[in-house]
């Protein structure tokens, strides 16, 4: 498979644990205790199919507002999960990232934990993992919009590329394609200024029982996309305006390559029992 064809930054929100758990009138936090392993599988497949960047959205700003007890049930839970899987992490070379926690009610002892994964996997050169823990998008852009305002650059200096510049983690590509389970179709306030140009797929699979034959199906389906970022393929047209981006074809300015071919080889199922 060439390289060429596989998405440089994977995006994923993972929902439908709560209607996961009332499916099997369980509570809910039996729906985020069983996205463990989704969480595990999902990593595991992205880093051999050999996707660069992988982001997955966590807990967002407005999950805060969620009941008391769960919100405490998820601060335990993601704590024992990054204790227990850290080891593993840095030994497959991933470099870990925690995209928010900037909130002073992420308990003290969880934002440690995320910092000392952070430096211990800084070096690794492998898959870049990010988890997305009280993030807010609008968030980070008004927080990016101040910083750009204090650094004094004048309003008519400012470019795109400046004010990405102050985005936490700026050296993180744009998202190639947004996977979000359970069907629901809704951005969420989920990293706005990075999937502006992102491909979209909503597998109607609730999150924990996503596995990795659904994820390489999500890259199959990327596959056969024709990425335009809002011009014309090639073949279609050469036009005034036609056939022309202002990346000169390689995505809003990343630097990405262009989509898949219709034509490309599906990704092979490495354990077809993980489909359901």
């Amino acid at each position: 498979m060439s390289v060429r064809r596989t998405p440089r930054h994977v995006a994923c929100v993972m929902d439908g644990n709560g209607r996961w758990a009332a499916q099997r009138s369980l509570p809910r936090t039996s729906g985020h205790r069983a996205a463990e392993a989704a969480v595990i599988d999902v990593i595991e497949a992205a880093r051999s199919a050999g996707v660069g960047w992988l982001s997955l959205y966590a807990f967002s700003t407005e999950n805060w507002s969620r009941p008391s007890t769960e919100v405490g049930f998820l601060m335990q839970l993601v704590r024992r999960v990054v204790r227990k899987h850290a080891a593993l992490l840095h030994a497959r070379g991933i470099r870990c990232r925690f995209l928010g926690v900037g909130d002073p009610r992420v308990p003290e002892p969880l934002a440690r934990d995320f910092a000392d994964l952070m430096t211990l996997t800084r070096n690794n050169r492998g898959m870049t993992l990010t988890v997305a823990f009280d993030h807010g998008g609008r968030r980070d852009i008004v927080a990016a919009a101040r910083s750009l305002i204090r650094s004094g650059v004048p309003a008519d200096a400012v470019t795109e590329e400046s004010f990405a510049a102050h985005l936490p983690f700026p050296d993180t590509p744009d998202v190639d394609l947004v996977i979000r389970t359970s069907g629901e179709q809704r951005i969420s306030n989920f990293m706005l200024w990075q999937v502006a140009y992102a491909e979209w797929v909503f597998p109607q699979v609730l999150w924990p029982d996503f596995r990795a034959g659904h994820f390489l199906d999500c890259l199959h389906t990327y596959q056969r996309r024709e990425r335009r970022f809002g011009g014309v393929l090639p073949a279609q047209g050469h036009g005034p305006g036609e056939g022309s981006r202002r990346d000169g074809g390689q995505g809003p300015g990343r630097g990405q390559p262009p989509g898949p071919a219709p034509d490309q080889p599906p990704y092979q199922h490495q354990n077809g029992a993980d489909r359901t």
